[in-house]
């Protein structure tokens, strides 16, 4: 099997990807370790390994991300070629959702909105700084956690309604206007005493979720677009499903996490002609 495949190399955690010659997805994956080294080498060993892959099979390496300068000199005996990371979540996102045409948006540690269109055209439009690190700060900070599977678990036992201040807390039932009542006014802002650290946990969720999805709102207005494909990391916490639906139906957009969401940028750079 002759194989192109894409390696997005983050922090310490690397993950990667390929195709075959008909273009099928082999499954991604992904390798945490103590460095960007160990992490590249791990996960290109594992993946080559568990899917029967030699070097002579290997007809290219695509490589994005913030540690991409470090296969400035290739893996092995093998060269690898560098993919600008908004070109890479721009055509992964189209893949993964198979729309002709959309906003997407990259959650990472911030968060990144690219337009893309099966045309080729794909367009930075800005971010904001909030994201992973945001949750993760916040939750060391309030929480006194930094594991994120472990501060999921107990926003499953949140109550938004204890943390967030939302229009049918400040306006007499049934005269809501044309404001839809669990639109939220401010997040934190109707904090109880009697809020647990799951109320708490799931406010933090909500908060970082709708700041990026109203982000990702604006940018997509720009291009008269309603279709907001949702990449990254934390695409796989399980509450952001749930969130996004409700923050959607508040914002008029149709917010898309697709199969594979979290590999979408590496799936974007496997994908790449350049």
């Amino acid at each position: 099997m002759k194989a192109v495949l894409g390696i997005d190399v983050g922090g310490s955690t690397t993950k990667i990807v390929g195709f075959d010659e008909n273009k099928n997805l082999i499954e991604p994956m992904f390798v945490r370790g103590s460095d960007q080294i160990t992490s590249i080498y791990g996960a290109f060993g594992k993946f080559t390994a568990e899917n029967g892959l030699a070097l002579s099979d290997i007809k290219g390496i695509k490589v994005t991300g913030v540690g991409a300068s470090f296969l400035e000199k290739g893996i092995y005996s093998l060269k690898c070629q560098k993919v600008s990371e908004f070109k890479s979540i721009g055509r992964g996102g189209l893949y993964l959702s198979g729309l002709d045409r959309a906003l997407i948006t990259s959650l990472g540690t911030g968060s990144a909105c690219v337009y893309a269109d099966s045309d080729g055209s794909i367009e930075y439009l800005g971010g904001t700084g909030i994201g992973g690190g945001t949750l993760m700060g916040l939750s060391r900070l309030i929480l006194g956690m930094d594991n994120v599977k472990h501060i999921y678990e107990l926003a499953e036992e949140g109550d938004l309604n204890r943390v967030d201040l939302k229009i049918k807390h400040i306006t007499k039932k049934g005269d809501f206007s044309a404001m839809q009542p669990e639109l939220t006014v401010a997040n934190f802002g109707k904090l109880s005493d009697l809020a647990e650290k799951g109320d708490l946990a799931l406010g933090i969720l909500n908060m970082v979720f709708e700041a990026v999805g109203t982000t990702a709102k604006f940018a997509a207005r720009t291009k008269g677009l309603k279709d907001i494909v949702l990449i990254g990391n934390l695409t796989n916490i399980p509450q952001a499903k749930r969130l996004f639906e409700g923050i959607g139906e508040m914002l008029d957009v149709n917010f898309i996490i697709p199969e594979h969401s979290q590999f979408g940028t590496v799936i974007g750079a496997a994908l790449s002609n350049g």
